[in-house]
């Protein structure tokens, strides 16, 4: 059974995510600051944390920022409606994906699925071997290790869809939507911010230089590409 941690200081919040979560056959765990939510995935196996952005004692995206340090469970953001930069933020730190208040429940559900699919997919769950050798950049898709110079990189599991996708398809250009839709594997909303996010962090730990790409290129207008034969 999967382990949901649910972080928001709103009471009615987290009650109302857990009968939806609970609904489904999820367990789940309550916290209503950042720093209870370090401590509960500290001490607990959580596979999936829903962290709500402003709250008192650590707020998200500094709790965000402090868990990306040791782990890479996904988090899926709660957010307000204006909210826009602190999604940025969100994304920016390490978060995989957010949720705007008011809640859609069949939203909600249908992104936890989605989160915790690849997740355990990272974990090695999948047996079919897939490699993808570009330049110095090796996709190992059956141990979900990525090595960059013979050095394993530590991604987080959207980005590893994210690299997988480009890299299987390499040459061609994909638009923001189109990997949305195949990664998020939902209706691309806000797609253009989501994923620019993603490949910038991407850039950051594929390339040696991120602000002048060898592999992971944009094309202006149109989307992104992975070189091929570099």
């Amino acid at each position: 059974m999967y382990k949901i941690l649910i972080c928001d200081d709103e009471r009615d919040i987290v009650s109302a995510l857990k009968i939806y979560l609970e609904a489904e056959g999820y367990e789940t765990i309550s916290a209503y600051n950042g720093e209870e939510a370090l401590e509960i995935i500290e001490k607990n196996e959580i596979h999936l944390l829903l962290m709500d952005i402003m709250m008192p004692v650590l707020d998200g995206i500094s709790a965000i920022a402090r868990l990306r340090e040791s782990s890479n469970i996904p988090v899926i953001l709660l957010t307000a409606k204006g909210e826009d930069t602190d999604k940025i933020l969100g994304l920016n730190v390490g978060a995989d994906d957010y949720i705007t208040k008011p809640f859609n429940p069949v939203e909600v559900i249908a992104r936890v699925r989605s989160q915790l699919r690849r997740y355990m997919q990272l974990g090695g769950n999948i047996t079919t071997r897939n490699d993808y050798v570009i330049g110095n950049i090796e996709l190992n898709d059956s141990e979900k290790k990525v090595l960059v110079d013979g050095e394993e990189v530590n991604l987080t599991p959207t980005e590893f869809e994210i690299l997988k996708l480009l890299m299987q398809n390499a040459g061609a250009v994909l638009s923001p939507k189109e990997i949305y839709r195949k990664v998020w594997n939902d209706e691309a909303f806000g797609a253009e911010s989501t994923v620019a996010v993603h490949i910038r962090h991407l850039r950051e730990k594929i390339e040696i230089n991120p602000a002048e790409p060898r592999y992971l290129k944009v094309v202006w207008a149109h989307g992104y590409k992975m070189e091929k034969g570099v």
